[in-house]
C-alpha cells in the first residue's frame, strides 16, 4: 500500500483517505510506531519555493541504526556524504535528474521526485504499527486518523500533531480553524481530464473519484490562476500513481496543456 503527497498540500493515507495540509514545518511522514522496536520512521521538511508553492526540501529517512539524509541533490548516509547507486545494511539508493528512490529490504520503498510529490510504499507486514501523516495503516479508509477518543478533529488539527519538535525551529503551525473548505466546482473538467483516453489502463487500478477531488480543490484554490503547477500537479500525481500500480499511462501532457 502507497501513502503519498503532492501538490497543493494533498496527502493521501495508506488507508486512502485524501486531505490537505499546509504546514511548513518538519513532520513525521510515516514510521513505525510501535513501543518496543521501531524499525524504520521517515520525516520530510516542507516550505514554500519562490513561486510559493509548497516543495518538501529535504528527508530523513532511518531504518534501524541507519540514517540517510535526501536533497534534490544530495544523498547522505550517517553524515557522510554518497555516490548514487549507494547500497549498505540492507538499503539501495538511487537517483537521476527527475527522481530519488530508495528501497529498504525490511519492506519500504520511497520515491521523491526532488520537488513536491513522494510516495512510500510499505509491507504490509505494518497493518497497524505506523503513524504519522500517513495514517495508521489499518485499511479502514474512514478517517479514523482523525478520531481520538470521542473527539474528532480536522485534517490540520492531525497534520500539526505530527510536528517533529526541534528546538531551535521557528515555523507557524497552520491555523487549525481555517480548513480548506471543500469544492464543488469544476467537477466536469476534472472528470473529463482524468477520465480521458490516456488513463484508460488506470481506471481499474486506482479510485479515480479521490484524485477528481483533489482535482476539484486544486482548481479552486488556484483562483483562476492558471499555472501548471495548479493544474496539472494531481493529474501527474494519477499518473505515477498508475505506473507505480502496473498500470501504462498515455501521453496525456500536450504543448498547450501542462
Amino acid at each position: 500500500y502507497v501513502c503519498s503527497t503532492w501538490g497543493n498540500n494533498h496527502f493521501k493515507t495508506f488507508d486512502g483517505d485524501i486531505y490537505q495540509f499546509p504546514g511548513v514545518c518538519e513532520y513525521n511522514f510515516a514510521s513505525d510506531c510501535r513501543d518496543s522496536y521501531r524499525e524504520f520512521s521517515v520525516q520530510i521538511q516542507r516550505a514554500l519555493n519562490s513561486n510559493n508553492h509548497p516543495v518538501i526540501q529535504y528527508i530523513l529517512i532511518t531504518v534501524k541504526d541507519f540514517t540517510v539524509y535526501l536533497t534534490p541533490k544530495l544523498a547522505v548516509v550517517d553524515g557522510q556524504i554518497v555516490k548514487t547507486p549507494y547500497y549498505s545494511s540492507g538499503v539501495l539508493i538511487e537517483n537521476n535528474d527527475i527522481y530519488t528512490k530508495v528501497y529498504a529490504k525490511l519492506g519500504l520503498i520511497l520515491i521523491w521526485n526532488q520537488e513536491d510529490a513522494l510516495m512510500v510504499e510499505l509491507d504490509s507486514k505494518f497493518n497497524n504499527y505506523t503513524c504519522g501523516l500517513c495514517g495508521d495503516y489499518n485499511g479502514i479508509p474512514i478517517y479514523n486518523e482523525f478520531i481520538s477518543g470521542v473527539a474528532s478533529y480536522n485534517s490540520i488539527t492531525y497534520g500539526n500533531l505530527q510536528k517533529i519538535s526541534k528546538p531551535n525551529s521557528r515555523c507557524e503551525d497552520p491555523d487549525e480553524t481555517q480548513a480548506l473548505p471543500s469544492c464543488n466546482e469544476h467537477r466536469d473538467e476534472c472528470e473529463r481530464l482524468l477520465t480521458s483516453s490516456a488513463f484508460a489502463d488506470c481506471h481499474s487500478r486506482l479510485n479515480v473519484e479521490m484524485y477528481v477531488q483533489a482535482c476539484m480543490q486544486d482548481k479552486c484554490a488556484c483562483n483562476g490562476i492558471e499555472d501548471s503547477f495548479c493544474l496539472c500537479s494531481t493529474i501527474s500525481e494519477y499518473s505515477r500513481q498508475c505506473s507505480h500500480a502496473g498500470g501504462r499511462p498515455g501521453e496525456w501532457r500536450t504543448q498547450r496543456f501542462c
